[in-house]
């Protein structure tokens, strides 16, 4: 009986190639090296050690070497000729250029939102929001809060290529050891944005949630950058 292309791809114990599981492997190599360099277990400018990582993890160093490179793409490692991968350092200038692309998308996507989002999408603003406020003596709530307002904004405005470019984006910005956010009355200062960039949402005002949404981003410029 001939087989059927299903067959083709499996092999004689009946499972995927190998190709596919080491494709898995690789990935979740990525995701939990992507969490501790978010976490800072492994410090911005660090080098970090295959061989080490390949034993604890308890795996040959080609998926970590893959693993490496999908980071490297996202912006969290360098990889350095001859040296090896490091834990990408952000600079000024990195946090500056990051921040400008982000008032620029996101402040894009909260004139889309507030144009378009439904009853229920600013009922749950209004909860993030509300969480958000709640949270502001515990800084580790409140960045969690923060992150999901921003990210709900940009699921509301719908388009698939901003939501990676602000993931990405992102992704890089935490790796600042001097989140912008810890200033001293940077929290309050943040509120009042949120409440600001909330209300011009449920007025259905896109061209001044657009300019709000800017210059709360662009606060965070000045907060993340300054000496």
């Amino acid at each position: 009986m001939a087989s059927s292309p299903a067959d083709a791809r499996l092999d004689a114990a009946g499972r995927p190639p190998a190709r596919l599981a080491e494709r898995a492997l690789y990935e979740q190599v990525a995701d939990r090296l992507r969490q501790r360099i978010l976490a800072h277990t492994l410090a911005p400018g660090s080098w970090i050690d295959e061989q080490a990582l390949a034993a604890e993890y308890g795996i040959s160093r080609t998926p970590l070497r893959e693993a490496l490179k999908v980071l490297a793409a996202e912006g969290l490692v360098t990889m350095k000729l001859r040296r090896g991968a490091y834990v990408t350092e952000v600079s000024e200038r990195d946090l500056s250029e990051v921040f400008h692309l982000l008032a620029l998308l996101e402040s894009d996507a909260a004139a889309v939102a507030a144009e378009r989002a439904s009853e229920p999408e600013r009922a749950e603003l209004r909860a993030i929001h509300a969480e958000l406020e709640a949270s502001a003596a515990d800084r580790d709530r409140f960045f969690a809060a923060n992150e999901r307002f921003h990210l709900r904004l940009l699921e509301i405005a719908d388009n698939r290529w901003r939501i990676q470019l602000v993931g990405d984006l992102r992704k890089v910005m935490k790796l600042n050891r001097r989140q912008s956010l810890l200033r001293q009355g940077r929290i309050e200062a943040s509120l009042r944005e949120h409440r600001a960039v909330l209300a011009a949402i449920e007025q259905r005002d896109g061209p001044r949630a657009q300019a709000l949404m800017r210059a709360h981003l662009d606060a965070g410029r000045e907060a993340a950058t300054l000496s």
